[in-house]
């Protein structure tokens, strides 16, 4: 048996399989450490990727050369691109996934690449001499020895499931807690604290009247989440529903307040402000008559359904008697009922931008442990730490995405200097650069960089290149191209545009709010066998570029001016005491923190502009 690795990876979750994959796709030997082979990359709960700003994350993970999308794509039996009615900065992709497929799919690209061991384990103990990783521990008594460790524990550790009065441990339904890891970080001085999460019940499909619901399709062109993937080609998509409580779900819920964890004092961690669970819904929101609630399938070949929008801990019998009040769910029978769980995270502001720990030198934590929620934010944490522990042990240059490069760069920026109290979630809203930061362009924002780090292939990054030729091709044509007044006043009639009196580029066409190069198209007219020559990914791109210039060029003159303080070193040992004109709440966050840079100091929260006026006055800027 192997002993020494490069890299250890604990946990199989999104964060894991990403971090062991990258790394090893780089070259470094690793170990990825599970409790349990049957659930590498389980989707414990939605079965679904992307939504708003999480759509954007996975196709930023692909870009860099991550598995997320791929996976997703091949696994996916509904896609919708969500608010088209939007600007594109707020089009989101979102993936409803076979459950089983989708892990079945992650555990075979890993199982391919050569570099990546597995072993079946409970990790107890966290090994270091003179503050450096040099191993872990297992329940097993076997030591494994390794430069650089990756912790994605997820829920796991020291978990506590909630259903009503009863409590038990578990990091997830039906599978135990992982114990020891905690008490051996506090033990080298990590803060540790706790947070909360839930998941609605699981039912049979073959109990619900779908009559009686909103029939949810997905897009009639169903597109894809990996730049690389062919076009999805769904020959069907399976449907959602939707569906609402009302009074009579909302009175047999509050009968069991009284035995809720979530209101009896039992839950201490706090749950996420934006999912929240169904009888904290109806408590803060006690004017609504109802609540939206989305009937999503688990797969292509199975009845088990998710019942999104309704989260809870309470009373299981309390849970099915709420349910059978829901329309189409008269008949419902349970598979399981839904559940709170506890379990320990680490405030991210121990962490370095690399996510690299600041007390533990090759320690690097990624995922729920950093205190955020949710499938994609997991995985693109686990993408960065695995590139960056492989960048450290082999002496290369660390991967720092900013804000402006990235959702990903926002996420982990956001972590590490304001940190959180309850599951961080990314949303469109924390991106100040969002017309920047489109799920359209993250080939164009990161793919470079995926490529220059060794993990986006040569053949994926010249089909990138050819892309942005085809695109700046489209955009030049039509600065020159004009049509002929007659058919394309015709096009523009049927528009609802204005027609032309003398001739006009197709690029002044085009920024036409309701003119675009699918409508014109999609009619006949002197150029459209020439923009036929391209794909609709292209020409949307194109379209988006020559619509939204004035704002693209406006931010990224934004973003220049700001990332100028990036620029300004400050170093680790500075003593910010001996600048008294600090006031005591920026001086005792600086200490914490430490930050790289004075761009960084001007993010973290209670660091005020006058604080940041006073560093550049003391730095000779």
């Amino acid at each position: 048996m192997k002993k020494q690795y490069d890299l250890i990876v604990v946990g199989a979750g999104h964060a894991g399989c990403e971090s062991a994959h990258a790394a090893a796709k780089l070259g470094s030997k690793v170990l990825l450490i599970t409790m349990n082979m049957e659930t590498i990359a389980k989707m414990s709960c939605n079965p679904a990727m992307g939504g708003v700003a999480k759509g954007q994350i996975v196709r930023e993970i692909d870009a860099l050369g991550g598995v997320s999308g791929i996976v997703t794509d091949l696994s996916t039996i509904q896609f919708r691109m969500l608010n088209r009615s939007k600007g594109p900065a707020m089009w989101s992709p979102r993936a409803q996934c076979d459950r089983m497929l989708f892990s079945w799919k992650w555990r075979l690209i890993l199982e391919e690449n050569i570099n990546v061991d597995f072993w079946q384990d409970n990790v107890s103990d966290i090994l270091t001499k003179d503050n450096i990783i040099t191993g872990v521990r297992t329940s097993l008594g076997i030591e494994f020895n390794c430069t650089a460790l990756v912790i994605t524990s997820g829920t796991f550790l020291n978990g506590l499931i909630h259903i009503g009065k009863k409590n038990f441990g578990g990091g997830r339904a039906s599978e135990s807690a992982s114990f020891g890891i905690t008490a051996s970080l506090n033990h080298l001085g990590f803060e540790s604290g706790r947070m909360k999460t839930g998941t609605p019940p699981r039912v049979d499909g073959r109990s619900l009247d779908y009559s009686k619901m909103e029939e949810q399709q997905g897009d009639e062109n169903p597109g894809k989440f990996s730049h690389w993937t062919p076009s999805q080609e769904l020959k069907h998509q399976k449907p959602c529903y939707i569906t609402y409580t009302n009074e009579n779900t909302h009175a047999v819920l509050r009968e069991g307040f009284e035995d809720s964890p979530m209101f009896n004092g039992t839950i201490q961690g706090i749950g996420p402000r934006y999912c929240p669970s169904i009888e904290d819904k109806i408590n803060r929101f006690a004017e609504r008559e109802r609540h939206q609630i989305f009937v999503e399938p688990e797969g292509w070949d199975t009845v088990e359904i998710y019942v999104n929008g309704f989260s809870t801990s309470l009373p299981e019998e309390i849970q099915y008697r709420a349910l059978q009040q829901i329309k189409g769910f008269e008949n419902v029978k349970m598979f399981r009922p839904g559940y709170a769980i506890e379990y320990d995270y680490f405030p991210p502001t121990q962490l370095k931008p690399t996510l690299e720990t600041k007390i533990v030198e090759n320690l690097y934590f990624a995922g729920q442990i950093n205190g955020t929620t949710g499938y994609e934010e997991a995985a693109c944490q686990g993408l960065i730490a695995g590139i960056n522990a492989h960048q450290k042990i082999n002496e290369k240059d660390a991967l720092v995405l900013s804000r402006d490069e990235a959702y990903i760069g926002v996420l982990i920026d956001d972590l590490i200097n304001k940190g959180t109290d309850e599951p961080y979630r990314m949303f469109t809203s924390r991106a100040e650069y969002r017309i920047l930061l489109r799920q359209d362009n993250a080939d164009q924002r990161l793919c470079e960089i995926g490529f220059k780090l060794g993990l986006l292939e040569e053949s994926k990054y010249e089909q990138y290149l050819k892309k942005i030729s085809n695109v700046n091709t489209i955009v030049n044509y039509s600065k020159t191209t004009k049509p002929e007044l007659g058919p394309i006043n015709n096009i523009l009639s049927e528009l609802g545009s204005a027609q032309l009196v003398e001739k006009s580029s197709l690029y002044k066409l085009i920024l036409r709010p309701n003119v675009s190069f699918k409508n014109l198209t999609d009619n006949d007219f002197d150029y459209s066998h020439y923009l036929k020559n391209y794909s609709d990914e292209e020409l949307e791109e194109a379209e988006i570029i020559i619509k939204y210039g004035g704002y693209i060029e406006k931010e990224k003159e934004m973003a220049k001016k700001i990332n100028s303080l990036e620029h300004i070193k400050i170093k680790d040992a500075f003593d910010y005491s001996l600048i008294k004109s600090l006031s005591a709440e920026s001086r005792e966050k600086l200490t914490k923190i430490k930050p790289a840079t004075i761009g960084q100091a001007s993010r973290i929260s209670g660091v005020s502009p006058a604080d940041i006026s006073i560093l550049l006055v003391h730095f000779g800027r």
